[in-house]
């Protein structure tokens, strides 16, 4: 059975503000020295699946160049392996930009036919997590599904940030709620994360296309096939993550170093690959003093680092201090300088003796003294 991955990496992820203003979400650093699509890649070549498409659209360029030719996940293959695509010029001259998850998969449709593939799974490229898709497929071929959906339990209280499934003994799906605002639909969230046969998926997309202006998995695509088609849930019970928010994104890092972390990024049977930067052993001062925390190569460290998370090359000075902090890559962090409780992002300057985070929102004043402002 021949399996194509097509996996959503054109979202802006607004919700991160800074941190996806000149990068699409999936590109973000994370765990140091790592990309948020790194996790994606990962699971599709640990499950065995080596024909990739990542769909890009939101400031794709640091995406493009991370990904390259794909040789970190072994997917530079001359047969199948990775393909960027891109929105493109119809015939008639005009941009046609995704108007919805589906859509994208609909307009680069042809990538499909062109490799014969047999099922489709459709993936984020946004979230965090481990999960063996062979399970998930075995799943959709034994309850002979047209459609697959991947679900987790949620609190009850975070159901309305997700689309419910209600489901039956044999876990068939029965109706979806798209962002209930009612807390009795059940707590089995969609991952976003979908198994088609193929030719269902092109027959229900091309339909779809015609009877809404917008085309989108969640709003219009799955309702409809729940209805028509043979559709079913997948539970998960793995570790999965949206990191969504720059609240989600710090509490996630800091979760990274607890001992009983939940993502274990030191599993040699199921590794997490990325590009890896050729940089110099961590170095630590004299004056250093480091504490449960991450610390990628090239980074320099002559003051304090407690509980942070540090990405390849950056410079801690003497008498500084970096708590439950994220920094990326190339940071560097000036003499004296406190950072607590911040995440601060990719080539930043931290001048001497600045504070960010430190203290309560208006006592930092106080806490500086008059002779210091």
């Amino acid at each position: 059975m021949k399996v194509v991955a097509m996996v959503m990496a054109g979202g802006a992820g607004t919700r991160l503000t800074v941190l996806s203003e000149k990068r699409a979400k999936p590109s973000v650093p994370f765990a140091g020295k790592y990309r948020i699509i790194d996790f994606t890649l990962s699971n599709c070549v640990n499950s065995n699946i080596y024909n990739i498409a990542v769909l890009t659209q939101y400031r794709p360029h640091s995406l493009n160049e991370h990904i390259g030719i794909g040789k970190p996940w072994d997917l530079d293959r001359s047969s199948g392996g990775v393909r960027l695509l891109q929105p493109y010029q119809t015939g008639g001259g005009t941009q046609v930009w995704y108007r919805g998850t589906a859509d994208a998969v609909l307009q680069n449709f042809d990538y499909v036919r062109e490799l014969r593939a047999e099922r489709v799974l459709v993936l984020g490229g946004d979230h965090i997590y481990k999960m063996d898709y062979a399970r998930m497929l075995r799943f959709h071929e034994e309850n002979r599904a047209d459609m697959t959906v991947a679900v987790m339990e949620v609190p009850i209280e975070e159901t309305d940030r997700f689309g419910i499934m209600s489901v039956d003994d044999d876990m068939r799906i029965s109706a979806f709620h798209e962002k209930p605002k009612e807390r009795d639909k059940g707590n089995l969230a969609s991952m976003g994360i979908y198994v088609f046969n193929t030719d269902v998926l092109e027959q229900r997309l091309l339909a779809s296309s015609e009877e809404h202006p917008d085309l989108d998995f969640g709003k219009h695509v799955i309702p409809e096939m729940i209805r028509d088609y043979r559709t079913f849930a997948y539970r998960f019970d793995g570790y999965w993550v949206d990191v969504g928010t720059v609240d989600s994104y710090w509490e996630t890092s800091m979760a990274l170093l607890d001992p009983n972390s939940s993502l274990n990024l030191y599993d040699n049977t199921w590794p997490v690959r990325t590009r890896s930067q050729e940089r110099p052993p961590v170095k630590l001062g004299p004056q250093a003093r480091v504490h449960n925390s991450l610390l990628a190569n090239g980074c320099v460290i002559r003051g304090q680092v407690e509980r942070s998370v540090l990405s390849p090359g950056v410079y801690v000075s003497p008498g500084a201090v970096v708590r439950e902090s994220v920094v990326m890559n190339d940071a560097w962090i000036g003499p004296g300088a406190v950072l607590d409780r911040v995440v601060v992002d990719k080539e930043v300057i931290v001048g001497s003796g600045a504070l960010l985070g430190f203290g309560g929102d208006y006592d930092v004043a106080n806490k500086l003294g008059p002779d210091k402002l």
